[in-house]
C-alpha cells in the first residue's frame, strides 16, 4: 500500500502544468497599450492566481467531460470536512473559496494536483469572457431599457414614465416581457470576440482587449473561441 502511495504521489508531481480550453482571471482594472502597428488598443487587466485541478470530470462517471479547479485556499477554521475531502487528492489540506469547471476535450496528462498554466491562452487568441456585471441597483424603464420617455416640456407631466402597460378587453393582462423598472445588472454577463492583447507569465497579467464585465477583483473566465 505505501508503494502504491508514492506511485500516486510521483504521477502527481509528473503531471506538472496543464493547459486548458480557458482559464479564469480577477479583473484589475483598465489601461492601454500600443500595439505593432503604432495605434492605441484599450486593454482589460487581468490578474492570474495559481489554480490547482482538484477532479477529473469523465462520461463514464459523471456523463460529460470536464476538468474541475480550484484556487485560494480558505483557513482550516473555516473549512468543512467535505471540503478538505474533496480536495485532498489536490494537495489542498483545506477547502478553497473558488471552484470552477472548465469543460471540453481532457488535455493529455491531467490529473487532481496539477497547475493550470497561464499559457492557457496566448497572445492573439481570440476569447469570450463571462462576469457578474455591476449591479447598479433600482432602475427605471428608461435607463433599464433605454425607454424614450415622454415630452421634456414644460406641463406635460410624462416624462421618464414606463407609458402605457395594459391591454383592452382581451387579453385583460399585461404581456409577458413587458419592460417595466427593476433591477438593473448584477447578473452573468459574456462578452464575444475579444482578443489576448499580451500575456505577462512573470507577472500572472493578461491584457484583453476592449471591456470585460464586472467589477474590480471579479472573477472571470476566458473561453478560446474558434
Amino acid at each position: 500500500m505505501s508503494e502504491a502511495k508514492e506511485n500516486k504521489e510521483e504521477t502527481k508531481a509528473a503531471a506538472g502544468n496543464v493547459q486548458l480550453p480557458g482559464l479564469f482571471a480577477f479583473k484589475v482594472g483598465m489601461t492601454q497599450v500600443v500595439d505593432d502597428k503604432g495605434e492605441m488598443v484599450p486593454c482589460t487587466v487581468l490578474q492570474y492566481e495559481p489554480w490547482v485541478v482538484s477532479q477529473v470530470k469523465t462520461k463514464d462517471a459523471n456523463g460529460y467531460e470536464a476538468v474541475q479547479i480550484s484556487c485560494r485556499p480558505r483557513k482550516d477554521k473555516r473549512s468543512s470536512k467535505a471540503q478538505k475531502m474533496h480536495l485532498k487528492k489536490s494537495g489542498m489540506k483545506t477547502g478553497a473559496y473558488f471552484v470552477r469547471e472548465v469543460r471540453g476535450v481532457l488535455p493529455e496528462g491531467v490529473a487532481p494536483g496539477s497547475e493550470v498554466a497561464i499559457d492557457s491562452v496566448k497572445k492573439g487568441d481570440w476569447v469570450k469572457a463571462t462576469s457578474t456585471s455591476k449591479g447598479k441597483g433600482f432602475a427605471g424603464s428608461v435607463k433599464r431599457w433605454n425607454a424614450g420617455g415622454g415630452p421634456a416640456a414644460h406641463g406635460s407631466t410624462f416624462h421618464r414614465q414606463p407609458g402605457s402597460s395594459g391591454n383592452r378587453t382581451w387579453p385583460g393582462r399585461i404581456m409577458k416581457g413587458k419592460h417595466f423598472p427593476g433591477h438593473l445588472g448584477d447578473e452573468t454577463t459574456t462578452i464575444t470576440g475579444l482578443r489576448i492583447v499580451d500575456v505577462y507569465s512573470d507577472d500572472n497579467l493578461i491584457l484583453v482587449s476592449g471591456a470585460v464585465p464586472g467589477g474590480r477583483n471579479a472573477l472571470v473566465r476566458l473561453m478560446k473561441q474558434q
